[in-house]
C-alpha cells in the first residue's frame, strides 16, 4: 500500500474547541431563504446621493454619542484599535456609517480624511461587485473612491459565477454566500482576522418577523449574533502546517437604528448609495421592511426591540449552559466523530431547550451541515438521548448515533452518516503559502478571550425574564405576560406574522417542482475525484485532505520487521513501491471508506496477492552496476502496510470508519487511510 498523509484541519481533539466552532454554524442560521416567485428580476440603477432619505435631518448631528456607543460595542467584542480589521462595504448608508465610526475609532478622531493620500493602518474595506447588473462595476469603483477619500484602503473583488447567474428564487441567498466567501478569502490574504458587518436594529426586526412566520423558537427569534466565528474551505499554509483560519465576524451596529445610519453619514459628511431594489416587493425582506415602516411609532419599535433583546439574552444563557455541557460531556476524536458521556450529561435532568441546542451543536459540528436541527428531528433526538442506557442506533440530521462499543450504553457515539444529505460538490485547491512571512493570523483567539471576560458578567441566570419557550407563537405571549409588549404592539406583531405566513404559503404554491429540485441536497455516496500529490481537497465539509508519497524506505517504515533489503539502495524501494501501487500517472481518487476496503486490507495483510502487486522485478544496483532481482518486494511492503493500517483502524469504532476519507487508485483499489 502506498503511504500517504491525510491532514484533518477541522476535526478537533478536545470538546473545548467544539464550543468555539459553534459560531460557524450559528452564522448560517441567520440566512433567510427567499421563496420562489414568478416575477422576473428587474435591473435598476442605484442612486448615489447624500440627502435622498425621506427622514433626513436638517440639524447638525451630534456624533459624540454614536462614537461612544460604538467604542463600547467594540470593547464588548474584545477589539482594540491596533487590531487589523476589514469592513464589508456596499456603499449604502449602513456600511458608510460603519466606515465613519470605525475610522474615527481607529484613529481617535484624527486623520479620517486620508490627507496626503495616507491610509489608516490596519483597516481595509472590501467591496464586492456581484456582476449581476451592467452598471455594477462602475458603482463599485465609485464606492471605492468614496471610501478611499475617508483614509480607508479599499479592495474590490468580483464574483465569478461559474455555474451561471443565480436563479431569481435563489438570487439574494446565492449573492450573500458568494459575498461571504470572498470576504473570507480577502481577509486571509491580507492577514486580517476580524470582519465588521453593518447589520443594525431594523435588520433584526425584519428577521424577527420573518422567523416568527416560519415558526422559529426563541433562539431563532434572537436574530443575528453580535459576534461569531466563520470558517471556510480556504486553506492556508503557515510554518508547513495546513490551517483553516477562522474569521471573527462582528456586527457592532445592532443597537443602532436605520435612522441612526443616515444621521451618522450626515454627521460625517459622507455620501451613500440608495438601491431601488431594496424597495422591490419581489423579495420577502423588502415586504416585511415596508410593513414595519407602516408601524413606525416609537413605542412599537422600542417594544419590539425589547423582545428581541430578551430573546438574545435567552440565547446567550442557553449557549452558556450548552458550552459547559459540551466541555464536560463531549469528546471529539481526531477521526472526526464525537463521544457523548450520558452519565455525565444526565439528559433526563436537562430542560428541552438546553438539550435540543446541545444536540444541535454537536450534530451540526460533526456533519458540518448548515441547516438547523428542529421540528420532528429535534423531538426524535430528544427521545433517543433520554433513553438510558443507550441500546439502539439512529440516523438523523446527517449523523449516525449508536452506543459506543464497550460502554454498555453509557456513552453515545456520533459520526457523520454517509447515507444522509451531503454537499453536492467537493472543492479542490492548492495550498496557499505565506512565503517569507513568519506569522499567521493569531489575534482571533485572544480577541475571543477578551470578549469572553468582558461578557461573563452579562450572562443572565435562570431567575431573569428569559423566554425559554421553544414555540414560536408563545414568545410574543410570554413577552406580553412580562409586560414587554403593550396590547396594541402585541396585536400588530401577530398581524404581521399572519400576513407573512399567508404570503409564504402563496409563494410556496406557485413554486414549480423543478425549482424545488434545485434546492435539494445530493443524497448518497460521495463521487470520487482525482487528486494529485500536493493538492488539497475539502471532503465532506469536514476534512482537509492532502497526500504525498512517503520518502521513507521500507527499513525506516517498518524497523522491527524488515532487517534485510537484499542489497538494494533506499531509493530503489521507494521507486518500486510508488510506481507499482499508484501508477505512472501519480493520481489517486478520494472517497469514504467502504466494507470492501477492510476486506482488502485483511487479505493483503496475510500476504495474499492483491492482483496488481508485482511479485518480481529487476533493478540495477547503483554501486556495482549489476542487475539485482528482488522477489516479493512489493508483496512484503504491502503486507506490512496493511497490518499497520488494520492496527490503526481497530482503534476506530466500525460506525465511524465508514465516514473516513481514503485514497484509492483509478481502479478503486485502496491506497491510503488517514494518518495523524
Amino acid at each position: 500500500m502506498a503511504r500517504g498523509s491525510i491532514v484533518s484541519a477541522q476535526s478537533r481533539t478536545t470538546s473545548t474547541l467544539l464550543s468555539t466552532l459553534v459560531a460557524r454554524l450559528s452564522l448560517s442560521s441567520v440566512k433567510c431563504r427567499i421563496p420562489f416567485t414568478r416575477s422576473q428580476y428587474l435591473p435598476s440603477i442605484r442612486l448615489f446621493c447624500k440627502c435622498s432619505h425621506a427622514h433626513a435631518v436638517e440639524y447638525l448631528t451630534d456624533m459624540t454619542k454614536y462614537r461612544e456607543a460604538f467604542s463600547r460595542r467594540m470593547a464588548m467584542a474584545g477589539l482594540k484599535p491596533h487590531h487589523r480589521i476589514a469592513l464589508g462595504v456596499s456603499g449604502g448608508p449602513d456600511s458608510m456609517a460603519l466606515c465613519v465610526l470605525t475610522a474615527g475609532w481607529k484613529t481617535g478622531g484624527f486623520n479620517q480624511n486620508g490627507e496626503a493620500g495616507e491610509f489608516i493602518d490596519g483597516l481595509l474595506a472590501i467591496t464586492v461587485d456581484h456582476g449581476l447588473r451592467e452598471e455594477s462595476k462602475e458603482e463599485a469603483n465609485i464606492v471605492s473612491h468614496r471610501v478611499s477619500d475617508m483614509g480607508i484602503r479599499c479592495e474590490i473583488v468580483r464574483c465569478d459565477w461559474l455555474d451561471g447567474r443565480p436563479k431569481q428564487g435563489h438570487l439574494q441567498e446565492a449573492a450573500r454566500d458568494m459575498r461571504y466567501r470572498l470576504f473570507q478569502k480577502v481577509c486571509i490574504q491580507h492577514q486580517i482576522g476580524v470582519l465588521l458587518i453593518a447589520h443594525h436594529a431594523d435588520d433584526q426586526a425584519e428577521l424577527f418577523i420573518l422567523r416568527l412566520s416560519r415558526n422559529s423558537g426563541v433562539l431563532g427569534l434572537a436574530g443575528m449574533a453580535f459576534s461569531s466565528q466563520i470558517f471556510s474551505s480556504y486553506a492556508y499554509s503557515c510554518h508547513d502546517d495546513l490551517k483553516n483560519h477562522s474569521i471573527l465576524l462582528v456586527r457592532p451596529l445592532l443597537d443602532f437604528s436605520k435612522d441612526d445610519m443616515y444621521k451618522i453619514c450626515q454627521g460625517g459628511n459622507r455620501d451613500w448609495v440608495e438601491d431601488p431594489t431594496n424597495r422591490s416587493p419581489l423579495f420577502v425582506r423588502n415586504r416585511i421592511r415596508m410593513s414595519l415602516g407602516d408601524l413606525s411609532s416609537c413605542s412599537f419599535k422600542s417594544e419590539l426591540q425589547a423582545v428581541i433583546s430578551a430573546c438574545r439574552r435567552t440565547r446567550s444563557y442557553v449557549e452558556h449552559v450548552c458550552s459547559n455541557l459540551i466541555n464536560e460531556a463531549v469528546t471529539v476524536m481526531d477521526q472526526g466523530y464525537a463521544v457523548i458521556d450520558l452519565e455525565i450529561l444526565n439528559p433526563s435532568k436537562i430542560e428541552d431547550i438546553f438539550l435540543s441546542k446541545f444536540l444541535a451543536l454537536v450534530l451540526q459540528f460533526i456533519c458540518q451541515r448548515q441547516r438547523p436541527v428542529r421540528g420532528s428531528t429535534s423531538k426524535l433526538l430528544l427521545h433517543y438521548i433520554r433513553t438510558f442506557p443507550c441500546k439502539t442506533s439512529l440516523t438523523a440530521a446527517g449523523c449516525y448515533l449508536c452506543p459506543t462499543p464497550g460502554s454498555r450504553g453509557t456513552k453515545a457515539l456520533v459520526c457523520s452518516s454517509i447515507d444522509g444529505p451531503l454537499p453536492s460538490k467537493l472543492e479542490l485547491f492548492q495550498i496557499h503559502s505565506d512565503g517569507e512571512q513568519r506569522h499567521c493570523v493569531t489575534d482571533v483567539e485572544q480577541i475571543l478571550e477578551d470578549a469572553k471576560s468582558y461578557s461573563n458578567h452579562l450572562i443572565q441566570d435562570a431567575s431573569d425574564k428569559l423566554l425559554l419557550s421553544m414555540i414560536s407563537d408563545s414568545v410574543p405571549t410570554e413577552a406580553k405576560r412580562f409586560n414587554m409588549l403593550s396590547e396594541s404592539t402585541y396585536k400588530n406583531i401577530l398581524l404581521l406574522q399572519r400576513e407573512e405566513i399567508k404570503r409564504f404559503k402563496l409563494d410556496s404554491e406557485v413554486t414549480s417542482d423543478s425549482q424545488l429540485m434545485h434546492a435539494v441536497e445530493c443524497v448518497g455516496t460521495y463521487p470520487s475525484i482525482p487528486l494529485q500529490p500536493g493538492q488539497v481537497c475539502y471532503f465532506m465539509n469536514r476534512f482537509f485532505v492532502t497526500w504525498k508519497l512517503s520518502k521513507e524506505n521500507g527499513s525506516r517504515a517498518f524497523p522491527r520487521e524488515v532487517h534485510n533489503d537484499g542489497g538494494l539502495g533506499e531509493d530503489s524501494w521507494d521507486e518500486y513501491c510508488s510506481s507499482c501501487l499508484v501508477g505512472d500517472e501519480m493520481v489517486a481518487e478520494l472517497r469514504h471508506m467502504i466494507e470492501s476496503d477492510w476486506l482488502y486490507l485483511a487479505k493483503l495483510s496475510k500476504g495474499l496477492s492483491s492482483g496488481n502487486l508485482p511479485l518480481e522485478r529487476v533493478f540495477i544496483d547503483e554501486k556495482t552496476g549489476q542487475k539485482v532481482e528482488k522477489t516479493n518486494l512489493c508483496a512484503d511492503y504491502g503486507r506490512l502496510s496493511a497490518k499497520r493500517a488494520i492496527l490503526s483502524l481497530k482503534s476506530i469504532p466500525v460506525a465511524a470508519r465508514r465516514s473516513l476519507p481514503v485514497l484509492v487508485s483509478s481502479h478503486g483499489q485502496l491506497l491510503s487511510i488517514p494518518v495523524s
